[in-house]
């Protein structure tokens, strides 16, 4: 069974920097809580206390909460009040949709001289005939019952009453305590019976798995692995169709009951899922006569792009924009890039060889995408300046000499044999004069230039 727990705790105290011991209120609902109990013991400050839909079955461990004022346990298999005499602060108690049959047992409420507001709806006892009254008559420090003010015409009718409607209530309780009692075994014999269903179950697969020769597993085992699945699912189908059909009262077993079967259920889905995970094979990136895979497994849109003007490649990869990039793996090599995206490989082949030891990765402080810029191996040389097609055949075998020793070399033209006029020159430079509170300064404009590193004027732009 599930616990309150020092982690729960803590986690659930993080308006209080997690701070347990001065905390004075905490909510722990829905986490599906069996035993109630350490909470007098770390918090004893606590005001406040929501325990609401879970499966306690007892109010326990409370006892030592002095300063507790509100405390919510509707939704939980509580079939008694008991164990709050301690909480000597209490003004507000919300019990709604439990299994309180036994409603004499708000007696031990008597010490509780604080409480105002008292919450009983959906309980087996407000079924009772003089419900009401009996609560009225018994609590007379109560200002509010299920949302109802208590007038104090009210009062004095419920204790003019009290004998007759305490005798009604006691025969009324002793009936529901008996019933409650044939209920219990009823449930203990359908838990019997659903054991040893499933042990039966365990022992007819034993039984058919020993007695079945080597050569019929053999010779099932390709069918047997291939319906195994839709076997399975059809056999859940039916289970859930009469667990789910089956008509049965609602009491604090069959709610325990259940919350049983379903954890049962996602326990095993659970399994399942991990066993294929297991069983998944490995991503081939590269096959075994050596022939690298264009892979995608993360799903990302990527680009390649081949940049001529700078002779390289870039790769831009768009990775998701809060992904950490420790969790980003780059691996160059001269013919594939490969990038690990929380251990999921994008893999591609590159058109062209590249430069490993080269290349660099960068990321976008705004997309998040990943660039990564790969030189090619070819060198190619770039003229700086347009040149006619008339050029010398000495200049060509000059070029491919400079190519073959690697050496790039920038061609230089002679400004005279244009044949075309200079545009650059047609209007005379002026002296810049500043207009207004904007004064250009030519000699910041160099400066800026000159900041650069990389930096080349290109006259044809």
């Amino acid at each position: 069974f599930l616990s309150v727990t020092e982690e729960l705790v803590r986690r659930r105290a993080e308006h209080n920097n997690c701070e347990i011991f001065s905390l004075e209120e905490i909510s722990l609902h829905q986490h599906e809580i069996e035993k109630l109990e350490y909470l007098d013991k770390w918090c004893r400050d606590l005001k406040i206390l929501y325990l609401q839909n879970n499966l306690i079955p007892k109010i326990e461990n409370v006892g030592k909460l002095k300063k507790l004022e509100y405390l919510n346990v509707a939704l939980n298999n509580i079939e008694r009040i008991e164990n709050l005499e301690g909480c000597e602060e209490l003004k507000k108690l919300d019990l709604t949709a439990n299994f309180i049959g036994e409603l004499s047992s708000i007696e031990a409420l008597k010490y509780n001289i604080h409480l105002k507001e008292l919450f009983l709806v959906g309980n087996p006892c407000t079924e009772f005939e003089g419900y009401r009254q009996f609560v009225v008559a018994t609590l007379h420090q109560l200002k509010c019952l299920d949302s109802k003010e208590i007038e104090r015409s009210e009062r004095i009718q419920a204790l003019q009453n009290y004998p007759e409607v305490k005798q009604k209530i006691r025969e009324q309780e002793q009936a529901y305590l008996l019933n409650r009692a044939r209920e219990k075994e009823e449930a203990q014999r359908r838990m019997q019976e659903r054991k040893d269903k499933k042990q039966k179950q365990m022992e007819s697969k034993l039984g058919f798995d020993s007695s079945d020769s080597l050569q019929n597993k053999e010779n099932h085992q390709a069918e047997g692995d291939r319906e195994q699945e839709t076997w399975r699912t059809v056999e859940d189908d039916e289970e859930d169709r009469r667990f789910w059909e089956e008509p049965t009262p609602y009491t604090p077993e069959s709610r325990l009951e259940t919350h049983r079967y379903i954890e049962e259920k996602r326990r095993a889905k659970d399994n399942i899922r991990e066993s294929k995970k297991r069983e998944k094979p490995l991503q081939t990136l590269v096959t075994a006569e050596g022939k690298v895979l264009n892979v995608n497994v993360p799903k990302l849109h990527f680009s390649l792009k081949d940049d001529e003007e700078n002779n390289q490649i870039i790769l831009d990869l768009a990775v998701y924009r809060h992904l950490d990039t420790s969790l980003l793996d780059v691996d160059v090599q001269p013919t594939y890039i490969r990038v690990l995206v929380k251990g999921k490989p994008f893999q591609l082949v590159l058109p062209e060889e590249v430069k490993p030891d080269s290349s660099s990765a960068k990321r976008s402080q705004t997309t998040g995408h990943l660039v990564v810029s790969m030189p090619k191996a070819k060198e190619i040389i770039l003229a700086k300046q347009k040149v006619s097609t008339s050029i010398k055949d000495s200049d060509c075998n000059t070029l491919q000499k400079n190519a073959r020793s690697g050496q790039v070399e920038k061609l230089e033209v002679d400004p005279s044999k244009y044949s075309f006029p200079d545009v650059t020159k047609i209007i005379q430079k002026k002296e810049q004069i500043g207009q207004g509170p904007i004064r250009l300064q030519p000699e910041m404009i160099t400066e800026t230039k000159k900041s650069y590193v990389d930096f080349e004027n290109n006259e044809d732009v």
